[in-house]
């Protein structure tokens, strides 16, 4: 696989980032309160945090679902605070991936035709470079024969592990990976995290995990811990597993 476009030394750089939801009225709430932090290239972390801390919430916002209220996002050295919806829409489907806890597939396409989705909706048309592409993907996370598969016949695994392949399809700097391994069992859970580690260590593919596993979480190089909409943490981890990439550097609360 070619190595993502557009690579900076700095994949994501949040700053003074404030998001309210209210605002305006008078029971205006502050969900994030100021969040600075940088993932280099090829970072392998974890959002962690209790429900309601406002990790749901700083994804949308890293993922350009969504535009903070002050502060800005840079993905890959692009500023995104003055882009337009147009050119918004136009960086998040160049240089973001999301995987999410439920696969979200076309349950009446094929895992091939799933795969290329993104690339579809990006270019309008199909063509023969992005059918060899799709079938890459797919044969790199271990279902090359199971392409012409309709996503409904396929196990929780490996519908998974199709979704992995489509968040990679148009090649990003960044995957946003959102409870990837939350419906699976604890076998299916350790292969698809294993898949995203083998990406990011052969790719250079900057991942940020939002997990309630401590488990999983402790398998990442810096673990980010949020609370009440502000980073209390954002340590290396010494206790990632020998093989793993070494930690990033960790960036200041």
């Amino acid at each position: 696989m070619a190595e993502p476009a557009g690579l900076h030394a700095t994949t994501l750089r949040l700053t003074g980032l404030r998001k309210s939801y209210g605002a305006g009225t008078a029971v205006a709430t502050e969900v994030l309160h100021g969040i600075d932090l940088e993932l280099g290239r090829g970072e392998f972390a974890a959002l962690i945090g209790p429900s309601g801390s406002g990790k749901t919430t700083l994804l949308n916002l890293i993922g350009l679902l969504d535009r903070p209220d002050a502060g800005s996002v840079a993905i890959a050295g692009d500023d995104t605070q003055w882009l337009d919806q147009g050119a918004l829409t136009e960086l998040r489907g160049r240089a973001i991936g999301f995987i999410f806890q439920y696969h979200y597939l076309l349950p009446v396409f094929t895992a091939l035709e799933n795969v290329m989705m993104p690339v579809l909706a990006a270019r309008g048309r199909l063509d023969r470079a992005m059918r060899a592409t799709a079938s890459g993907l797919l044969e790199r996370v271990g279902l090359a024969a199971w392409s012409d598969h309709q996503a409904s016949q396929l196990s929780g695994g490996q519908q998974q592990r199709v979704a992995i392949a489509r968040a990679l399809a148009m090649n990003p700097v960044l995957v946003l990976a959102d409870e990837p391994s939350g419906n699976l069992d604890t076998g299916n859970a350790d292969a698809v995290f294993d898949l995203m580690r083998d990406v990011n260590e052969n790719v250079g593919t900057t991942f940020l995990i939002v997990t309630h596993d401590p488990r999983l979480a402790q398998r990442c190089d810096r673990i980010i811990e949020l609370v009440d909409g502000r980073i209390v943490a954002a340590r290396a981890n010494a206790d990632v597993l020998p093989g793993s990439p070494a930690a990033g550097p960790a960036s200041s609360p």
